[in-house]
């Protein structure tokens, strides 16, 4: 059986820790027996014969831009099988100009709601709120969640704009605040998968700095994530 092979592509906004989050899981992708290649931009996209011959890409880029001509090489990629995951920005909040980006991925960062205005200091924690990752039915038997449970956070929590064609594996509920505009409670996807072409996509929204990283659930879903989005034989 030839040896799998994974691409893990990083950048963007330094602020989620590109290099720091992936160095976490490549011992990771090392022991489960996969050849690993990094790269430090998306250039490495527009390389349809490199794509061809990957399993998985792992993605690590908040914000940037895609050239159309990357964009055509990742999309076509998993069309065909390759595999695609990431986690947070990562890949949630990746190239916010590219509709067909969203279209891929199925789910956008909207925003991640704060604390009260009176007690926020103008830091990163600012956004940082107690919430729940609620595993779905699905979720409970799905092999990307089975067997974890219900668990809690102090970190952003994703707002998600997403379409009907994922699967919802987990989500998360934002409650009406006094000083937040909305009106009611608002449950957004935060693990879902995505079936598109031959290939599977994985996003895992919790993530924003390492220690969510290595808490043992979300570092279980990103795991085993990589996994199942491999590229299969039934590319189903």
């Amino acid at each position: 059986m030839a040896q799998r092979r994974a691409l893990v592509v990083r950048g963007g906004w330094e602020g989620h820790q590109p290099v720091k989050a992936t160095e976490l899981f490549l011992p990771f992708l090392e022991r489960s027996g996969y050849a690993v290649r990094v790269e430090e931009s998306t250039e490495v996209y527009a390389d349809a014969a490199e794509l061809a011959a990957t399993d998985l890409v792992v993605q690590c880029v908040t914000m940037s831009q895609i050239t159309p001509e990357q964009l055509a090489g990742l999309s076509a990629a998993v069309v065909a099988g390759t595999g695609f995951t990431g986690w947070h920005g990562g890949i949630a909040d990746s190239f916010r100009a590219s509709s067909d980006y969203l279209h891929l991925v199925g789910g956008q960062f909207a925003t991640h709601p704060g604390k009260e205005p009176c007690e926020r200091s103008g830091g990163a924690e600012d956004n940082f709120l107690p919430h729940t990752v609620g595993i779905t039915d699905l979720g409970r038997t799905h092999p990307i969640t089975a067997g974890i449970e219900d668990f809690d956070l102090v970190t952003e929590q994703y707002w998600v704009l997403h379409d009907d064609l994922i699967d919802v594996l987990a989500t998360t509920t934002h409650p009406t605040r006094a000083w937040h505009p909305w009106h009611r409670p608002v449950t957004s996807p935060a693990i879902w998968t995505r079936l598109w072409g031959a290939g599977r996509v994985v996003v895992t929204t919790p993530g924003h700095s390492l220690d969510v990283l290595e808490h043992p659930s979300v570092r279980t879903v990103i795991e085993r994530g990589m996994v199942w989005a491999t590229r299969t034989a039934s590319g189903s």
